[in-house]
């Protein structure tokens, strides 16, 4: 099969706009393939198809799709490049079709810009069917053309990253627990001379004083582990690492506080902050960047039973703060306060954590961007232009003053694990808590939860959960390790 982009045209009587590629095609049929499409009148909408049969021997089936203007570019109300997000949507949209026409193998037109292209195929294709009988005819797409193959190596290797992130958050909490998550991680990175991985068991995290993080795994019969990950790419393994911490609750049930039953099923991916962060770890040793990354991700369930942490109960964090534990589904942060006092051991550039963290988070802001809440506006910048190249949008949330108090005004210990006010700004009460637990001047909390799946806001992913942002975060990596060499 093949896949050629066209762009849309000014007016309703103009000749369809071919990308080279389509023309080339088009040349090498005589011109047949401009005369079909303008039989078939109105012009492609963007995101739109035609298929047609028979045009040439080397590809039975050609599918033109639609990509919008021509020239789209930076878009400055919608915060991405609009070329490049059209173009992910197009080529997705064209390799289903040849997927359901049962093709294994797919030529992609690249576009003008072959990493959105290769990163449309990848993404678009990618179904999570391990444990079904019936799966979905697998289809191979490759660059058509050799122009931009190093362009295209680099989208296939981003949009891979995002998808080994969508695998680990669809998986089912029975065969994605803590030791099965860090292992599967392990064995990815095993092909990587310049990275070390270190699966930490309940004894160590015992010896390291995480008592937020043990209240929380003491609950379920899996024992925790606390992931740890050096990847060495800088050119001295003493440069200050960027440090990438993931909230990894492999099943999250709220405990004693426990959710409802509708939609519980879901929380299988509440260790999203772990995948995301694991998975950009391992596209950044793909992609061989030049700097050093620490990934840390402490892994657990929050299940309710005898053992578990009971509303009220006061637990000691690594720091040596105080935390009364309010409602128990208010997990996340416990774990993650452990995480990143232990950060802090690394002289970090920069410390980021991702986490599915707050349902308020949600109702803040649906799945259009990830909420971040930062301390650096350095920090800030170039995560926010980092995400306007992948299309996966961030957006700024505040960390005020206002907040602290309503987790410190505590009465039983130095902090609460929910505001004072319970649901209001309730994402922005999650991030001053963390914030407690924060030294270093350029920190970043990502609040996943409202981006974790996708129904069809994403036209280029399937149905299911949605391994964002990985690509935003391997994107600002290699902004930082530019950063370094410069």
């Amino acid at each position: 099969g093949l896949v050629l982009g066209v762009y849309s045209s000014e007016k309703d009587d103009d000749a369809a706009q071919f990308t080279s590629a389509g023309d080339a095609f088009d040349r090498l049929v005589s011109g047949r393939l401009r005369a079909l499409l303008s039989l078939c009148g109105s012009h492609l909408k963007k995101g739109k198809t035609r298929i047609f049969h028979g045009l040439h021997q080397d590809f039975p089936s050609v599918v033109v799709v639609g990509l919008g203007k021509k020239n789209a570019g930076i878009n400055e109300q919608e915060n991405w490049n609009e070329g490049k997000e059209n173009i992910r949507t197009a080529i997705a949209v064209g390799c289903r079709q040849i997927q359901d026409l049962e093709i294994p193998c797919v030529e992609v037109d690249p576009c003008g810009d072959a990493q959105a292209a290769a990163e449309g195929a990848v993404l678009g294709l990618h179904e999570y069917n391990e444990l079904k009988q019936k799966k979905k005819p697998v289809v191979t797409p490759q660059l058509h053309g050799s122009a931009e193959s190093e362009a295209w190596q680099k989208g296939v290797i981003y949009a891979e990253g995002q998808n080994l992130a969508r695998y680990l958050m669809e998986a089912p909490a029975n065969y994605i627990t803590p030791i099965k998550f860090a292992e599967h991680v392990e064995q990815k990175l095993r092909s990587f001379s310049n990275v070390k991985v270190h699966i930490r068991p309940e004894s160590w995290i015992t010896t390291q004083e995480m008592g937020a993080f043990l209240s929380v795994a003491k609950g379920s019969a899996e024992p925790p582990i606390f992931l740890e990950i050096h990847y060495s790419g800088g050119a001295n393994t003493k440069d200050s690492p960027l440090v990438f911490v993931g909230k990894g609750v492999t099943f999250d049930s709220g405990g004693i506080s426990l959710k409802p039953s509708s939609g519980m099923d879901a929380m299988r991916a509440d260790m999203g902050g772990a995948a995301t962060v694991c998975s950009a770890i391992v596209t950044a040793a793909a992609l061989n960047l030049p700097l050093n990354i620490i990934g840390l991700a402490p892994l657990c369930e929050n299940m309710p039973s005898g053992k578990a942490n009971k509303p009220g109960d006061v637990v000691r964090a690594k720091n040596g703060k105080t935390i009364q534990v309010d409602n128990t589904d208010a997990e996340g942060r416990l774990l993650l306060a452990d995480a990143l006092c232990y950060a802090h051991n690394f002289n970090a550039r920069a410390i980021v954590n991702a986490a599915t963290l707050t349902g308020a988070m949600d109702v803040a802001l649906g799945s259009a961007a990830t909420g971040v809440f930062t301390n650096s506006s350095w920090l800030w910048t170039h995560l926010y232009e980092a995400s306007i190249l992948t299309g996966d949008r961030v957006w700024r949330m505040p960390l005020f003053e206002h907040y602290t108090k309503q987790v410190t005004d505590c009465p039983l210990a130095d902090v609460s694990n929910v505001g004072k006010y319970s649901r209001a700004g309730g994402a922005c009460t999650a991030a001053a808590f963390l914030k407690e637990f924060v030294t270093a001047s350029h920190w970043a909390h990502l609040d996943i939860a409202g981006v974790m799946s996708n129904k069809d806001e994403v036209p280029y992913l399937r149905k299911g959960m949605a391994g964002r942002p990985t690509r935003t975060l391997v994107e600002f990596a290699a902004r930082l390790s530019q950063d370094s060499h410069n």
